[in-house]
């Protein structure tokens, strides 16, 4: 298997372990990248013998710190890409997640340095994700999901836990996009859907499934 694969492993399981401290599953590892358990498992057992991951059978898989920075590494690449494609190319956000994924493998650290330095060192990708230094560290925005808030909080939009093209197309349709200072007028107490005010003017109605995956900032 090619690097690039096993790349793709690092990154995933990097991201279920900042939903799951404990450790991503083989079937939540399948999940995410669209493939069986039995051919994650053969990869899994590859990864801990290049001693990048902590594996036993049965239990939840987490990054060595080898593994760890190597999957920041990619993180960092594919989120820089994501910036230069919006900023610079006139991407929308949700163009440019499947062309960051074959960039983000380009193995030149002088570019993406150099890349970093053009865009003038960025702290958030266009989703609102924070982008790793070189040194692996990254700002926290101290975001929550819109469903988490209450009935007159003021709030700005921060990022999204939803990255599909669908979901962001959705959102651009109705223009809660990040940056919009949204106001929640009210809760519907039978399904948790809310009634926005957005900008102090535009009143917009959104589901519970939208809610929980945007994340705001409180004013």
């Amino acid at each position: 298997m090619s690097s690039q694969i096993q790349e793709n492993y690092l990154k995933c399981i990097y991201k279920l372990c900042e939903k799951y401290p404990t450790g991503a599953s083989t079937n939540a590892i399948a999940e995410g990248l669209e493939t069986k358990p039995a051919t994650v498992t053969d990869m899994l057992k590859k990864l801990s013998t290049q001693k990048l991951i902590n594996y036993q059978k049965y239990q939840g898989v987490t990054l060595t710190p080898k593994g760890k920075k190597a999957a920041l590494s990619i993180v960092r690449n594919h989120r820089l890409w994501e910036v230069f494609l919006v900023d610079k190319l006139n991407f929308s956000w949700n163009e440019v997640h499947e062309v960051a994924e074959q960039l983000e493998h380009v193995k030149s650290e002088e570019l993406i340095n150099r890349l970093d330095l053009f865009l003038g060192h960025p702290k958030f990708d266009p989703h609102g994700d924070p982008i790793p230094t070189k040194n692996g560290k990254m700002e926290n925005n101290k975001a929550k999901p819109l469903q988490e808030a209450k009935a007159g909080e003021k709030m700005i939009v921060a990022g999204v836990l939803e990255h599909s093209t669908s979901f962001l197309a959705y959102l651009n349709e109705v223009k809660l996009t990040l940056g919009q200072k949204v106001t929640i007028k009210k809760i519907i107490e039978f399904d948790q859907s809310m009634q926005l005010v957005v900008n102090k003017k535009d009143v917009l109605f959104i589901s519970h499934q939208v809610a929980k995956n945007i994340l705001v900032i409180c004013q």
